[in-house]
């Protein structure tokens, strides 16, 4: 989305293309839910299905109609993402990629199972954390678009940041069912900053003439990352408990802090 939004906007409004294209991406994700279960308890599970495939080629046909044509700017190769990521720059960004994402998917699974049997929230208040969780998130976007405007630094250090300070939070006080649920909200606006902040410091920093090519090999680390923090986290659960995958969280979070002040570029932050 960060090479797609720089080709569309001019550069000074590139935080706020960003913010919008991912605000998108929050509303769908905490509305998407409640809809298709409306949906499917009026007409059945199937017709979810054929809603969510109608909309799917309604927004198909807007793209077509909107979007005029972008040529490719790079000689793309498949190793293109190999090439980019040698730059030591890309190498920091993809590092704080892959602790923030491991950190935050590690733990996400298990935030319901941590309400349960923690604070003992009951099956009524669950539902509605999660959309403090969600709608925070949207407004994580927005923040994460003002912060691009001042700090690119900041914006890609402050989402870690609040989510380590949440996970201790829920590790330290999360008996307190009122404690547990601000946990929540403050992680999911901090991880509604984080695509905003970490696709403009890696496009607009660490590799802006290369940006389709830092765009895919963004994607790949966000992947591997999810990948492998929601096994490492399944992992821990199994071995050693539920409280080990936040305590993970927290330290892989506060890495990736540490990474961006300590190893980040120092021009333009």
């Amino acid at each position: 989305s960060a090479a797609m939004a720089m080709r569309l906007v001019p550069m000074r409004l590139m935080p706020r293309a960003m913010s919008i294209i991912l605000t998108g991406v929050s509303v769908a994700s905490v509305c998407a839910a409640p809809i298709g279960a409306y949906v499917g308890d009026i007409w059945g599970w199937r017709a979810s299905f054929k809603v969510a495939a109608i909309v799917s080629a309604v927004a198909l046909l807007v793209q077509l109609v909107t979007i005029p044509p972008l040529p490719p700017i790079e000689v793309r190769r498949f190793r293109s993402p190999l090439d980019v990521a040698k730059n030591p720059a890309m190498k920091v960004a993809v590092l704080v990629v892959l602790l923030v994402a491991s950190g935050h998917f590690a733990s996400f699974a298990y935030i319901r199972a941590f309400l349960e049997s923690v604070p003992a929230l009951d099956k009524k208040s669950i539902p509605l954390v999660f959309l403090a969780f969600g709608t925070a998130g949207v407004f994580g976007n927005l923040a994460g678009a003002f912060l691009t405007k001042h700090s690119l630094k900041a914006v890609a250090a402050l989402p870690p940041l609040l989510i380590a300070v949440a996970a201790v939070s829920l590790l330290t006080m999360g008996a307190s069912a009122l404690t547990s649920a601000i946990a929540v909200a403050v992680w999911g606006f901090a991880f509604g900053a984080v695509p905003v902040g970490l696709q403009t410091w890696m496009v607009l920093r660490a590799a802006p003439k290369q940006a389709e090519s830092a765009g895919v090999l963004m994607v790949i680390a966000f992947q591997v990352a999810i990948a492998a923090g929601t096994t490492f986290g399944g992992l821990l659960v199994d071995h050693t408990g539920i409280a080990s995958v936040f305590l993970y969280s927290a330290v892989a979070t506060f890495l990736a802090v540490l990474t961006v002040f300590l190893l980040g570029q120092n021009r333009n932050s």
